[in-house]
């Protein structure tokens, strides 16, 4: 595939905000979106030249919606590698299915990264209770039992202690396809996002500081206050990953900083990221620009931090705040076009530039 020209129509798989924020970016760059989802309204679709409206399985539907567009890319991981493999066969795909499904599964995710040489919490692969009981002597406590897929923002996720019933545990997960984690004792939270292009280059942007709340990310601080060998360590494994998965488009990394300076993969994704959003007011190129750039085949932009920047996530009834927000200097306000506030809900996000950043900043 050579460079999409403007004009061109990028199709992506979900009409989330991460597909409304990679449209408009897209617009900028001369390029059509068409949104293929099962719901008809979603943030995407209000800011998109077409959408699709079908189910995952529904083959007559993705096969129009891949004779419509010159190239297909997916703004949440929850597709079924099924889909992607269908599309493939009719249009080029970016990411491909291995990086979708190593990212579906938080055991395939951590046996990968542990094949690429890097490190991971303590972890056990659990499918019965027996299995829970045999993973809690080799992983210890406290731990923190998962379910292997569609869990997001805390959900799907029990903390286990000294304590805890390992019945009671298992019943209330209501799965079986599960993950034991080790739970860590991290100094700190820590993404990376890395691009990488058609040609095989990668670029990093700076990693941000993560502050969760919930099980859900209120507050990114980029580029993250951490040493720079940490930093270091970050992007190189980030980029590790990038490439053993073969990916053309964006990979988020979330790492658990541990207090003696290790770097552990903590949860990888193949699209854009929350913790990326302050690079839309904060870096010489965003990350949903550098998404297109991507999956369009186009040279990839420069990820030069140019100011710290603070990202609030605004959560449910936090959206409400909009007029203050707006008239709030040096805020910029991103909503998401949601027509129901829900409590727990993303609803938009609000970057703050905290000071122009250099090179030569110490961290």
């Amino acid at each position: 595939m050579t460079a999409l020209p403007p004009g061109s129509t990028i199709g992506i798989l979900g009409g989330g905000q991460l597909g409304r924020m990679t449209a408009l970016a897209a617009a900028n760059l001369g390029y059509r979106c068409h949104i293929y989802d099962p719901a008809p309204d979603g943030p995407a679709s209000l800011v998109s030249a077409a959408t699709t409206v079908g189910g995952w399985d529904d083959t007559a539907a993705l096969a129009a919606f891949a004779a419509a567009v010159d190239v297909v890319t997916l703004e949440f991981e929850n597709v079924p590698v099924a889909t992607l493999e269908l599309l493939a066969r009719r249009v080029p795909v970016h990411p491909g299915p291995l990086a979708l499904q190593v990212a579906q599964h938080r055991v395939e995710e951590k046996r990968f990264a542990r094949h690429c040489g890097l490190e991971t919490a303590p972890f056990w692969g659990v499918t019965t209770l027996d299995e829970l009981a045999d993973g809690l002597s080799a992983v210890g406590v406290p731990a923190i039992l998962k379910t292997c897929r569609f869990g997001y923002d805390g959900k799907g996720q029990i903390a286990i202690g000294m304590d805890s019933s390992l019945r009671e545990a298992w019943v209330d997960l209501g799965s079986e396809d599960a993950i034991l984690e080790r739970r860590i004792d991290f100094a700190a939270e820590i993404s990376v996002i890395v691009a990488r292009g058609l040609d095989g280059e990668c670029r990093a942007f700076p990693p941000a500081l993560n502050e969760h709340r919930g099980g859900i990310l209120r507050r990114s601080l980029a580029p993250a206050p951490v040493d720079p060998a940490v930093v270091q360590a970050a992007v190189a494994a980030a980029s590790t990953l990038a490439e053993a998965l073969e990916l053309v488009g964006l990979l988020a990394v979330e790492f658990f900083v541990t207090e003696d300076g290790r770097v552990l993969v903590n949860e990888i994704a193949p699209r854009p990221h929350n913790s990326g959003h302050w690079t839309q007011d904060g870096c010489a190129t965003s990350q949903f620009e550098q998404f297109v750039r991507a999956v369009a085949g186009l040279p990839l932009g420069p990820v030069d931090a140019l100011f710290e920047t603070e990202m609030t996530n605004l959560i449910g009834d936090d959206a409400g705040g909009w007029p203050a927000l707006m008239a709030e200097p040096g805020a910029k306000l991103h909503l998401y076009g949601k027509a129901e506030i829900r409590p727990g809900r993303k609803m938009g996000h609000v970057n703050r530039r905290l000071r122009p950043w250099r090179t030569d900043t110490p961290a």
